[in-house]
């Protein structure tokens, strides 16, 4: 079939794309930054519109000559008004989608609570779900907490199971929700694909857990000894704040998923079971142990972080008032060798120079509603554009040559981290540059403000790219 997959960057959709590919279908994926989907593997074998569902004209254009269509968006991150925007996209999409014989939407399963005492977030997927199928032949495939490497439930469980040995929780986590493996919701998205006797809504999931549960289920499966001490009190704000201190997950994501769980989130899904009986659900702690064992071995295809949520995009323009701190080097290495040290900067491994410092950049960014650093990266090594790598995201990379990263940390203007290599005399210039376009005067007291620092940490962050360089390219000399 031809189908649109919209979400195409997100952690579904960059996942569901290769496997339709595999199946022999022909894949149009509608995203706002084409760029950001350079160096996928499947990049070749797809066609890409650019646009985004709440644009009419775009989304016309994008659904023209298609067959089916995956709605996988959604505006959890883009601020208080994110159900109206959500309404508002769903909306545009059925009006521009009209054509389609199929649309194949992933929302969630609804609490056992009913009106307000549903969680907002629930409450936007459930209506979206009402939009599209009121104008389109939809199959809802409602989903809980999905779990696999790099998912946002996986994450939250397993930082706070990780972190925590012992834990004071309100009374919420003794309630039942139905996760799944994200394995098992891409094969009922591909499976459901064009047949007509999936319409309606179709909730998946394995056995139910409560989220205690799921947390000691994590534990065992690590071997780690840990206390949760269930309390009579409800605090789910409380509780979503710490989640947001404790876990790399921001609060826009943090409070929806604690939220969901206050109601038991549990639904029959018996239908699902009935249409797909090829698909076995997989228990939850060999979900566990699938999405460790990806992670360990570093095969973490998408991750939560990969949608932009509320940052547009823009890029790095050479314009009036934009200030740039350059700075330069000769290595005694190939360009190859420079390249793998400052590509590998962020997550796990840190910024090679003033750790304590970056630290507290990232705390202080936390403080006021960024991400800090507690993002870290999908890969020690690689890197795609469109990902994130702490408070920035890869705006630019091309192998050995460009890396440019744009920051999303809370500052005044809008800024830049990049470094270029060119091959010199049998060596390698190096050349790093901060930039920044300050917005108004802050943005400039900002820059002038914290130059004398930012210059000491970029000198030594220079010096250090280069001598690991130099190290590195005597280690291949060597071998």
């Amino acid at each position: 079939m031809r189908v649109l997959v919209t979400g195409a960057t997100g952690y579904i959709g960059g996942r569901l794309i290769p496997l339709l590919l595999k199946r022999g279908h022909q894949v149009r994926a509608l995203v706002r930054d084409p760029q950001r989907l350079q160096a996928r593997s499947w990049t070749g074998s797809v066609e890409i519109a650019q646009g985004s569902v709440a644009e009419e004209g775009r989304m016309a254009a994008a659904a023209e000559g298609m067959d089916a269509a995956y709605y996988l968006v959604h505006a959890m991150c883009s601020g208080p008004d994110f159900a109206r925007t959500d309404r508002e996209a769903a909306l545009t999409f059925a009006r521009a989608a009209r054509g389609l014989r199929h649309v194949i939407y992933l929302g969630g399963i609804l609490p056992e609570a009913t009106g307000r005492g549903r969680s907002a977030h629930l409450r936007s997927r459930a209506e979206v779900g009402e939009i599209l199928r009121s104008h389109l032949p939809v199959t809802e495939v409602r989903a809980g907490p999905i779990i696999g490497s790099g998912s946002a439930s996986f994450e939250m469980v397993r930082y706070l199971t990780e972190r925590l040995p012992v834990m004071v929780a309100p009374r919420w986590i003794r309630n039942q929700v139905q996760p799944i493996a994200v394995r098992d919701v891409l094969a009922y998205l591909v499976a459901a694909l064009g047949r007509e006797d999936t319409l309606g809504i179709l909730d998946v999931g394995t056995d139910p857990l409560t989220f205690k549960e799921m947390m000691l289920g994590y534990a065992e499966v690590r071997g780690l000894p840990r206390v949760i001490v269930p309390l009579p009190v409800l605090a789910p704000g409380l509780a979503a704040l710490w989640v947001g201190l404790v876990t790399p997950i921001p609060n826009c994501l943090a409070v929806p998923l604690v939220r969901g769980m206050v109601s038991p989130v549990v639904a029959d899904t018996g239908r699902a079971r009935r249409l797909f009986t090829e698909i076995q659900p997989m228990p939850y702690r060999e979900a566990v142990e699938s999405a460790l064992e990806r992670t360990r071995q570093q095969e973490v295809q998408t991750r939560w972080s990969d949608a932009l949520g509320r940052d547009e995009t823009f890029r790095l323009e050479d314009r009036e008032g934009l200030v740039r701190e350059v700075r330069t080097a000769l290595v005694d290495a190939p360009p190859e060798a420079v390249f793998r040290v400052f590509s590998s900067l962020g997550g796990d491994r840190g910024w090679l120079v003033w750790n304590r410092a970056w630290r507290l950049r990232g705390f202080l960014d936390r403080l006021v509603g960024g991400p800090g650093l507690r993002r870290g990266r999908r890969h020690p090594r690689e890197l795609l554009p469109g990902e994130a790598v702490d408070f920035w995201r890869v705006e630019e990379v091309e192998p050995p040559r460009l890396l440019r990263l744009r920051a999303e940390m809370k500052i005044p203007g809008r800024a830049w981290l990049q470094w270029e290599t060119r091959e010199e005399e049998g060596r390698t210039r190096l050349i790093q540059a901060a930039l920044f376009a300050p917005t108004g005067f802050l943005g400039w007291a900002y820059w002038y403000g914290s130059y004398l620092l930012h210059a000491l940490i970029f000198r030594s962050m220079m010096r250090a790219i280069a001598s690991g360089a130099a190290e590195k390219g005597r280690s291949d000399e060597e071998a």
